[in-house]
């Protein structure tokens, strides 16, 4: 059946969309799907998946360094202070993705933070929220079981946007609700699988 658990050299069961490639596979088994609380860490995170759309994650993941390195790594209020200096020179670096409007959404998004940092108190806190503080663990047999998108993503999404998000559509933000462990869709077996 297509998309079921891999069996890679080192014996250990994976979920079919890593491959084989060193980097997709440590990215699998060390991060996707693992809580992260970090607000910081979250905010870089959903950065990078709205970066993401129409392209695959590989290319993001390889240029992850880049992006921390350009985007000051990913402290919000020194991204939330650029002008059009600095989004002028990101869109000179060949370590990101050069796309005017996600740049400019990810200094839109910083500002949108720091919001609701000061009205909500904390943005990992009220992330979480969505799914009541604590990881979704569904159990597909096939990644074809699990879906782009979910109700607590679509409310995640229209909060966020209200907020003044930009790039965070329902399918962004389930994706990044499965990388950061908010939701845990690793395939029943996977090795990584902590739910």
């Amino acid at each position: 059946m297509a998309g079921v658990l891999i069996r890679h050299e080192d014996g250990l069961d994976r979920c079919p969309w890593c491959g084989t490639a060193p980097d997709y596979v440590a990215y699998h088994d060390e991060e996707w799907g693992v809580p992260e609380y970090d607000s910081r860490a979250l905010f870089e995170k959903l950065i990078l998946d709205g970066f993401q759309a129409g392209l695959a994650w590989i290319t993001i993941l390889r240029k992850r360094d880049g992006f921390r390195a350009r985007f000051e790594g990913f402290e919000p209020a020194r991204l939330a202070a650029w002008g059009e200096a600095e989004i002028a020179a990101a869109l000179q670096d060949p370590g990101i993705v050069r796309h005017r409007g996600k740049i400019e959404a990810t200094v839109g998004n910083a500002r949108a933070y720091l919001a609701i940092e000061k009205s909500e108190g904390d943005f990992s806190r009220y992330l979480w929220s969505f799914v009541g503080g604590k990881p979704i663990v569904n159990r597909w047999q096939s990644i074809g079981q699990a879906p782009t998108s979910s109700p607590e993503a679509e409310a995640l999404s229209k909060a966020l946007k209200k907020q003044g998000f930009r790039f965070v559509g329902p399918t962004i933000v389930y994706a990044f609700m499965q990388a950061v462990g908010m939701v845990d869709d690793h395939l029943a077996g996977c090795h990584a699988k902590r739910g």
